[in-house]
């Protein structure tokens, strides 16, 4: 099944290389240069919107620096899923490969040996292992994130107060832990807090159908839960089907992260009254732009350097060679008409 998975992966890749054209050399000044900007991205898993999205910001950049824009991957949601695509990557001597580690340390020998052949690897969207990857961009601080959900899921809930659950995508998922960790901390650091009771972590791997099932749990064990938090697009969209089908929706609130598309329905009818996401499309352009730097040896994921990213302006590098893309922004009826992905 391996070597299958393998040759698979292969044949995707080749493809990919065989469609994917050049646009024409960008004229900014310190932008990278053209020549042999091939970068891959390997998303969590293929037709997920969160990584469609995420696809555009890194074909903008492509197009803009005059670049190749790969991007091949798993239907499955798990790290041993894809490690054929690093691996194939890796062969075809890709210059960078881009990812978002479904399992941190299940993909790190695989991008391990992917670096010893020169490739660069950056992180976005969910870390691989800190040293199997030269650059981490992050699409917003794990605080930021944890203070965000903590304080929409305080103003929708009645008095701040009663039960909630947390909906995740896989328990070994890097970037949802930190986020939970977050989350939870902010609520014990808090007085205004003080009422609300953590009472489950619910895991839905990402999955429509495990998370349909994952919810309906939360409320047959907790009658009496008064809100879900659910950190993950599949996750958020399953539970507000479920709080529907239930005749529980506007009774148990629901919030979380998601893009506008995906979301807009149930906002307008209220089964959530917000639910917050950072700029997709410019995390994968802010993406982009790091491999393309790294391959010219303009940034090394050193703590302190400094970068322009296009469009976006200017960034520092931080601790452990992670770049932040920006806080992330809360969508509600009042503004989810402005925005389509």
């Amino acid at each position: 099944m391996k070597s299958r998975n393998l040759a698979l992966a292969a044949l995707t890749v080749a493809a990919a290389v065989a469609l994917t054209g050049c646009g024409a050399p960008s004229a900014g000044g310190s932008a990278p240069h053209s020549a042999g900007l091939s970068i891959a991205f390997v998303p969590k898993q293929l037709n997920n919107p969160v990584f469609d999205t995420i696809a555009t910001g890194g074909q903008e950049a492509a197009k803009e620096l005059g670049g190749q824009f790969l991007q091949v991957g798993p239907s499955d949601a798990t790290g041993p899923a894809q490690i054929p695509y690093i691996q194939s990557l890796s062969s075809k001597r890709v210059g960078a490969i881009a990812i978002s580690a479904n399992d941190p340390n299940a993909v790190a020998p695989a991008l391990k040996a992917a670096m010893k052949q020169g490739t660069k690897v950056v992180g976005f969207d969910s870390p691989p292992a800190s040293d199997a990857r030269d650059v981490f961009v992050a699409d917003s601080d794990p605080a930021g994130v944890g203070q965000t959900l903590a304080e929409m899921i305080c103003t929708d809930v009645e008095g701040c107060s009663g039960k909630i659950a947390i909906l995740s995508a896989t328990s070994t998922s890097p970037v949802q832990n930190e986020w939970i960790a977050a989350m939870k901390k902010t609520i014990a650091a808090e007085s205004k807090y003080a009422g609300l009771d953590i009472v489950k972590i619910a895991y839905g791997n990402d999955d429509p159908q495990a998370s349909t099932t994952a919810t309906q749990g939360l409320l047959s064990a907790y009658p009496d839960l008064k809100g879900i938090v659910a950190p993950t697009s599949v996750g958020i969209v399953s539970a507000a089907q479920v709080l529907e089908q239930t005749g529980k929706a506007g009774k148990i609130e629901l919030t979380g992260l998601a893009t506008p598309n995906s979301m807009r329905k149930y906002v307008k009818d209220g089964t959530a009254k917000n639910f917050a996401l950072w700029n997709l499309k410019d995390l994968g352009y802010l993406t982009y732009y790091a491999a393309a730097l790294e391959l010219q040896g303009k940034i090394t994921g050193k703590k302190g350097e400094t970068f322009t990213a296009g469009r976006l302006g200017h960034y520092t590098v931080g601790a452990d060679g992670v770049v932040v893309l920006g806080k992330p922004f809360v969508y509600d009826a009042k503004n989810i008409d402005q925005f389509h992905f």
